[in-house]
């Protein structure tokens, strides 16, 4: 019977702990001896990997996460949803009792990955990047972004990294096991071949498929305005170069810390980023008219409506071939409609070109496709 090295005062049942208390704090793997049981650390590791006791606590600190940056304008701040293709370690180097360690945040006691650690990844692929000739990435936009990494003359870069808190699938953690085989050459000095003993090294892992968020600020005064306008395309280049060819946290070169994009929460954030640059646009379009002088003004507005007036012309005759490709006409059908609609839309226009452009069109249903209705009330309408 295993149990944590704790007074007795303090309990014995940690199941309602966060992990990383039961990891560390509490963690049940001696026995009463306070010596290490023989084979146990994976199962002591066992006791440690549920997180449905900080669902809640993760929920609120990514919830909080998110009202921070939303209070930042749009311009200075990038949050991106991934997910884990591959489970995920880090803090390995940490010391603990079954010799791999894992970065806990404190007092929390839920998983994380700090922002020093994320912004290592996404500066080392900035740099591969460069070094591969990407356009319009170059050492000074690396210095500019992720500060230079100079003794003499050292400064912070336009850019801060938020820690990231992922969400295990299922809430819960995961056994991995790493197997060396090569003491007897690492250790004993003894010559290199594959017959070594293995010796099986269990360590924890969020799963694959787990939610990850990464948030990005930026202070623009620290970049040229060039770089203001291109930082956030920059900045998720390398993301995706991270993504594709680097991974985060430990392990990453037999695997771990693999992850991708959610392409639902990437088609709501392009689409929500297009929405607001839009948005910006029409509000700067409206300031700079309203400098105008009124002729200047009506004319920009006839400019508009005409442009309105293209695109429901455009759409009506995109309306009259869909008809016409079903085959033969047949009076009542839904384009009667549609006809009558537009009719009525064009008898409200000013502006000539249009409405000749209009007339023409109709008069092309008429004779390529269609009659005049034979019926009183349709015909007089019609004409």
């Amino acid at each position: 019977m295993t149990r944590a090295a704790v007074p007795n005062y303090v309990g014995k049942d940690f199941s309602k702990s966060p992990p990383g208390h039961r990891f560390n704090l509490y963690f049940e793997t001696w026995d009463d001896n306070w010596s290490l049981e023989k084979n146990s650390k994976a199962k002591s590791l066992g006791h440690t990997l549920s997180c449905s006791a900080v669902s809640s606590l993760l929920t609120g600190l990514r919830h909080r996460q998110n009202q921070f940056a939303s209070a930042l304008p749009d311009a200075n701040r990038v949050a991106i949803d991934v997910k884990s293709t591959s489970p995920f370690a880090t803090g390995l180097g940490l010391e603990h009792p079954v010799e791999n360690g894992f970065a806990f945040l404190t007092p929390y006691g839920v998983p994380y990955l700090a922002g020093s650690g994320v912004k290592g990844v996404l500066r080392r692929a900035a740099e591969e990047l460069c070094q591969d000739g990407a356009t319009g990435l170059d050492q000074a936009a690396v210095n500019a972004l992720f500060g230079p990494e100079s003794q003499t003359a050292p400064r912070r870069g336009a850019l801060t990294f938020w820690d990231v808190f992922p969400v295990p699938a299922k809430d819960s953690l995961v056994v991995e096991v790493m197997t060396p085989h090569s003491s007897h050459y690492l250790q004993e000095g003894k010559a290199p071949h594959d017959a070594g003993k293995p010796n099986p090294i269990p360590f924890l892992a969020v799963p694959a498929n787990s939610e990850f968020r990464f948030v990005v600020t930026c202070e623009p005064s620290l970049l040229s305005t060039d770089l203001q306008q291109r930082w956030k395309c920059l900045l998720e280049t390398a993301m995706q170069h991270a993504f594709d060819w680097l991974g985060f946290g430990a392990k990453t070169a037999v695997g771990y810390g693999a992850m991708a994009e959610d392409e639902k929460a990437r088609i709501t954030r392009v689409a929500a980023e297009q929405q607001r640059a839009e948005a910006a646009r029409t509000a700067a379009e409206v300031a700079r008219v309203a400098t105008l002088s009124p002729e200047e003004q009506e004319a920009i507005a006839l400019q508009q409506r005409v442009a309105a007036q293209s695109i429901l012309i455009a759409k009506f005759r995109e309306c009259y071939l869909a008809a016409k490709e079903k085959g033969k006409y047949k009076a009542g059908q839904a384009f009667d409609q549609q006809r009558i609609d537009f009719f009525k839309l064009a008898l409200d226009w000013r502006d000539p070109e249009s409405r000749r452009a209009a007339a023409a069109l109709l008069r092309q249903t008429i004779k390529e496709w269609t009659e005049p209705p034979t019926n009183k009330e349709r015909k007089a309408e019609f004409q």
